[in-house]
This record gives C-alpha cells, structure tokens and sequence, in this order.
C-alpha cells in the first residue's frame, strides 16, 4: 500500500490530519520538520513509497516552498499538496507542480484531494 506523507509542526494539526486519512484507509508517515521529512525522502524506497506528500507552509527552519524545491531535487514526480491559510504563499510555489488546500479545510475535502492526487476515484 501506498503511503502518504504528512508534514506539519503543529502537532495538533498533524495528528488531527492523520487521523482523518487513516480513517479514510489511507497509511501515513508523519515528519514534524522539513528536514525530517528529506530525511525519509533520501531512503531508497522513497521514490515508490510515498503516493502524495501534503505539507503545511509555515513551518520553523524550511518553509513548505523551501521544502518542496529541495523535495524536487529528490523526486520530481510525487504529488504534493500545501495546506495553507495563507493564499497569497502560492506565489512562493511557482512552477513546483503543487496543488493547494485553504485552511482550514473539512476533513472531506482533505480526503478527496489526497485521493485525486494519489489517482483514486474519489
């Protein structure tokens, strides 16, 4: 099974998002940092692990947009989506191939995202 990965530093938020996707039947691996989650990107099996990575955009250390840059040096081809309650960080993400959620977003809209990008039916 696929896993997505789910990147947040608040961990009310992270353990919020987890549970409503493992809920949904998906498996999820969390990183609380961006640099924790480059570290289980660099694993070898990364490249066929992870199905989509949903990041939040403010983060300490890396942002979600330093992030993904570094992310696309690794993996050019998983999807990611940035949570964020911040609209005009799009601008930050130009020409990263990312898709965008608002917060704060309904546990359903959260799901069907992730399962559109992971290319289920939603």
């Amino acid at each position: 099974m696929l896993e997505i990965l789910l990147i947040d530093d608040n961990p009310t938020q992270l353990s919020v998002r987890e549970a409503v996707l493992r809920d949904a039947g998906f498996s999820v691996a969390s990183a609380t940092t961006a640099e924790e989650a480059l570290s289980q990107l660099r694993e070898p099996a990364a490249a066929t692990r992870f199905s989509v990575i949903v990041t939040d955009h403010v983060m300490p250390g890396d942002s979600g947009s330093v992030f993904v840059r570094r992310l696309r040096e690794l993996h050019s081809h998983i999807p990611v989506l940035v949570v964020t309650g911040l609209p005009e960080a799009e601008e930050e993400y130009a020409g990263l191939n990312v898709s965008f959620l608002q917060k704060p977003c309904p546990p359903e809209k959260l799901i069907a995202r992730v399962k559109n990008l992971s290319g289920q039916a939603p």
